[in-house]
């Protein structure tokens, strides 16, 4: 079993915030994650949601901001985040721009060297750490969904519809929805998975749709202003794709809001209300 080192542990609403590190083996590297264990985890197993922060975020981004833990108590779910990509690699340029490499992972497994010796985040979320918050705290493995924020939420949506026997229920916050159209998606798919954009397809939600991949039931929103709507998230191509798919998806634009975490957390409660009825 995989030793953790416990950073820290805080009581929040009747449960526990907890920040760890361990050594992974699929990255090679050690790596962080947060989790937050409800009241109700004292005495049974809870669902699970994992949330996926964007660009430049850490494990404590969405624990610290989103007002998350107060909800996750009244529902009773589990929240877990990680550390958005590996840090530290040795890597030359790896910190060079805060849209690509330390701190934007975009939740896939690199296959381009250097970065696919350790940029593997796919596998790391889906089998490593998800095992570990299986074996080493009180989740129930049949009940586990996720959701994220701009990278994070592109994340979210291609690793439901790339895993739907691990993940029951999905929603996002300001996903970027098309990286495949979008500068932020081609300058790290390019660096990533190479100039074949047919690898790229498979990490791009409205190409994984448009290819019959499925999500039973799919929650977004999305701020009006928003700074990167125009130019990176591209919430309209998502919506066709799933219109000419004849999937239901639930896309809530929001006038006056931006990309921030103002915009996340004053939805935050919906969200997971949407997680634990999927998840009953």
């Amino acid at each position: 079993m995989t030793t953790l080192e416990t950073r820290s542990l805080h009581q929040c609403f009747g449960g526990v915030q907890g920040f760890y590190q361990h050594p992974s083996e699929i990255i090679g590297l050690p790596m962080r994650f947060s989790v937050y264990q409800p009241p109700q985890a004292q005495y049974q197993r809870v669902p699970v949601v994992f949330f996926l922060a964007g660009l430049t975020c850490t494990e404590e981004t969405f624990m610290i901001k989103a007002g998350a833990q107060r909800y996750a108590a009244e529902y009773g779910l589990m929240l877990v985040s990680m550390d958005t990509s590996p840090r530290q690699t040795g890597i030359p340029g790896e910190t060079d721009d805060w849209d690509f490499g330390a701190g934007a992972g975009f939740y896939l497994d690199a296959t381009q060297s250097p970065w696919s010796q350790y940029f593997r985040m796919e596998s790391y979320i889906t089998q490593e750490l998800r095992q570990i918050i299986i074996d080493q705290f009180p989740a129930d493995p049949n009940r586990i969904g996720i959701f994220g924020h701009s990278m994070g939420g592109h994340g979210a949506l291609t690793l439901a519809l790339r895993y739907p026997e691990l993940f029951r229920s999905v929603s996002a916050f300001a996903p970027i929805c098309a990286p495949m159209q979008c500068p932020w998606g081609q300058k790290a798919f390019r660096h990533y998975l190479g100039e074949d954009q047919s690898s790229w397809r498979q990490y791009d939600a409205t190409a994984l749709i448009a290819d019959g991949r499925s999500i039973s039931d799919l929650l977004i929103d999305q701020g009006l202003n928003d700074q990167f709507l125009t130019q990176q998230l591209y919430p309209e191509a998502l919506e066709k794709a799933y219109r000419e798919a004849d999937q239901k998806l639930t896309l809530r634009f929001h006038s006056g809001y931006d990309h921030s975490y103002y915009f996340i957390s004053t939805f935050m409660r919906e969200h997971l209300e949407y997680h634990r009825e999927q998840l009953v």
